[in-house]
């Protein structure tokens, strides 16, 4: 399990359609939940540029985007800079983000927080005018003298850095989960999970056990599976290959991806990073029950309340059978307001009357706690 603490508050201003979210608060399990548009995809693009940014990546992001323009909340007549403070255990990171002239990004602010008990609350600044994030820079120079400052640094950078944003939406004929890959990319399952057959091949070698529980529960949604085929290709260069091969029940016959429904390949990404043995801290994937079946559903979520447990799982979704699985202090409600996101905790204590004759996703669909379309 991982030693790193999980998100405990957020707060996001001027990203996207998110204009004012300001401490949110965080748990193990995080169910987003509401209609089209709301602005669910937008709390999960957050993360995605967090990612980018740890990765110096901020600039090519952006201009994947479209530009700054794109990204700040209603462009940049409205709002002028990006707002955020993420906070983790005892430690935090702060930044503001300034569009330019030209569409990038520039940094007007980047700092580490840090509350201790030797040294009290401390922000340590990583400073202003540069176009990527310093924190990766700090992490690989260890620039203070102070070394409790660069345990800091480095507690910060490999957080937010573990934090992983999972899609599996792509399971096109040229989708990477469907093709060979190197075997040897298999230190963690990637987001995309493009190397999936190679991560499981690692797990089938390493931790026979954990791999054995992922099989059994692919076959639970999907009872003519027996088992897959890992077999590394050796090429002349001498890098070895491989594939998502995999065999049905009562047969020798090998079945290649491409001979699985979309639904299926999902399942089994699904289950795999959530029964991944030395998981993310932090985990957030957007609309999982995207083409499953209803007992696929009911199956992942047991998956991720367990999950909850080994890590911070957040999720975003509008199935009602998905719902129903989780209680009501599991869900945060977003919904528009003036045109901009607002994202609502609720308490189920206020709801016990009507829990007694309905479900909680039945009350979802009544718009008894809010999240559905108005008209």
């Amino acid at each position: 399990m991982s030693k790193k603490n999980p998100i405990s508050r957020l707060t996001i201003k001027g990203f996207k359609s998110i204009k004012n979210l300001d401490d949110l608060n965080l748990g193990n399990l995080n169910v987003l939940l509401g209609a089209n548009g709301a602005g669910k995809s937008s709390f999960v693009s957050y993360f995605r540029m967090l990612s980018e940014m740890m990765e110096l990546r901020l600039k090519k992001w952006t201009t994947q985007q479209g530009s700054a323009d794109r990204i700040v909340s209603f462009g940049v007549k409205e709002t002028q800079k990006i707002e955020s403070f993420v906070q983790f255990g005892l430690n935090g990171y702060q930044f503001e983000l300034e569009p330019t002239v030209d569409g990038d990004f520039v940094f007007a602010n980047e700092q580490l927080f840090f509350d201790g008990p030797m040294y009290g609350q401390e922000w340590i600044p990583l400073g202003s005018g540069h176009q990527e994030a310093k924190l990766k820079e700090a992490f690989d120079s260890k620039k203070f003298r102070a070394p409790y400052k660069n345990n800091v640094v480095a507690y910060c950078y490999e957080s937010i850095s573990s934090w992983k944003v999972f899609h599996f939406h792509d399971t096109s004929d040229m989708a990477s989960v469907k093709r060979f890959g190197p075997a040897h990319i298999n230190d963690y399952l990637r987001p995309d999970a493009s190397n999936l057959a190679a991560y499981l091949y690692r797990l089938a070698t390493e931790t026979p056990d954990v791999y054995e529980q992922i099989r059994k529960t692919i076959q639970l949604a999907i009872p003519f599976f027996d088992d897959f085929v890992l077999k590394p290709r050796r090429l002349d260069t001498e890098e070895e290959l491989i594939n998502l091969q995999w065999r049905q029940k009562d047969s020798d016959y090998v079945f290649w991806p491409s001979q699985l429904s979309d639904g299926s390949i999902r399942f089994m990404c699904l289950v795999t990073a959530l029964l991944q043995p030395d998981p993310p801290s932090t985990i957030i994937i957007d609309e999982p029950e995207l083409g499953l079946h209803p007992y696929a559903i009911t199956l992942l979520g047991s998956l991720l309340r367990s999950a909850s447990t080994r890590m911070q799982v957040i999720v975003s979704t509008q199935s009602v059978p998905l719902v129903n699985e989780f209680s009501i202090d599991d869900l945060i409600i977003v919904e528009r307001e003036k045109g901009a996101t607002v994202f609502k905790r609720l308490n189920e204590e206020e709801f016990e009357t009507w829990l007694d004759d309905y479900s909680v996703g039945e009350l979802w669909e009544k718009n008894i706690l809010g999240g559905r379309p108005r008209k």
